[in-house]
């Protein structure tokens, strides 16, 4: 599927623009002729994820925390807000600094969206649903979240900047856009972000016991990075506020992923089964009606095929 949005001439800026999801956003909008500017602190993005937009024309990269005052100079079309730490092994580790950027950062980005008059995206989580008791996961669900338990952090910073963004939306019309994020993989993913799929190829990779929280049986959508993007992509020109769920609308069980990435890699180490996390989801998987319907998106590229293209990237990566 392409796109049929032109963004030829705009002014799109993607805060968050070095980490994996945003560095895949920046390069997809400048590859349809936008001009891009990329606002990162670096705490979890990484310059090297956007080296090779730097020769570009149109390209420009802000070293800035978007919890302070954020200006941009010039006119702009979209704000793009993709900065929070996103993997639980970063979001315990920079708890304080993932609430800030849900509130403050959110809070500042629409500030900034507000006065240049441009469209503002939020990327949401599937997070926003906690431990779901619905699966699917349907738009309307209202969630089964912990707000003290360790992961409430990233669920709530969530939750709060999506009822942000629709009070600046009724109270000072900011045209808005929200993006519920499900699970996405594919290469820029760190190794050591804690995730499933990149600790298991770096296991199967180093010919080591793939570590398995729990029984292994709960379930996740895995959505390749390039189908995700062009849910964005598609969000951001259409005519719609959200939120919309964009995601895999298939379940796998973590065992099965694991099976699948030995697989792919070619190495069958075998799995260590390990603590579940507290709050550790039993199941997600979104329902995607809305983004069929509304944004003529459903992913293209199936797990096997998307875990053979990410392959080579961790490959590298653990080469060094």
């Amino acid at each position: 599927m392409e796109s049929d949005q032109h963004f030829a001439g705009s002014h799109a800026v993607v805060l968050g623009g070095a980490g994996f999801l945003g560095s895949h956003l920046c390069e997809r909008l400048m590859e349809e002729g936008a001009r891009v500017t990329v606002v990162d602190n670096l705490i979890t993005g990484r310059e090297a994820n956007v080296d090779h937009l730097f020769g570009r024309g149109g390209f420009t990269f802000l070293h800035y925390d978007i919890t302070n005052f954020l200006h941009v100079p010039g006119d702009v079309d979209f704000v793009i807000h993709f900065a929070s730490p996103a993997s639980p092994a970063d979001y315990l580790r920079w708890p304080i600094q993932t609430l800030k950027v849900g509130s403050l950062g959110t809070h500042k980005a629409l500030g900034l969206a507000r006065t240049k008059h441009a469209r503002f995206l939020l990327a949401s989580t599937s997070e926003v649903y906690g431990d779901p008791a619905v699966n699917p996961q349907p738009e309307s669900y209202w969630g089964n979240v912990n707000p003290v338990g360790l992961r409430g952090v990233y669920d709530e910073a969530k939750r709060f900047a999506e009822a942000m963004a629709l009070a600046y939306h009724r109270q000072h019309a900011v045209d808005v856009r929200i993006a519920r994020i499900f699970n996405t993989y594919g290469p820029r993913m760190r190794l050591d972000d804690g995730r499933a799929v990149p600790a298991f190829f770096a296991a199967a990779l180093r010919n080591e016991k793939l570590p398995v929280h729990g029984d292994g049986m709960q379930t996740r959508s895995l959505c390749y990075v390039d189908d995700l993007i062009e849910g964005i992509v598609r969000l951001l020109s259409a005519d719609v506020v959200g939120p919309v769920n964009l995601g895999m609308p298939e379940e796998v069980t973590i065992l099965d992923l694991a099976e699948m990435i030995q697989t792919v890699v070619g190495r069958h180490p075998g799995i260590v089964l390990e603590p579940r996390p507290e709050d550790d989801p039993g199941v997600r998987c979104p329902q995607i009606d809305l983004a069929t319907r509304e944004l003529g998106w459903m992913p293209t590229i199936t797990l096997q095929e998307g875990l053979e293209r990410t392959l080579p990237w961790f490959q590298a990566a653990l080469q060094g």
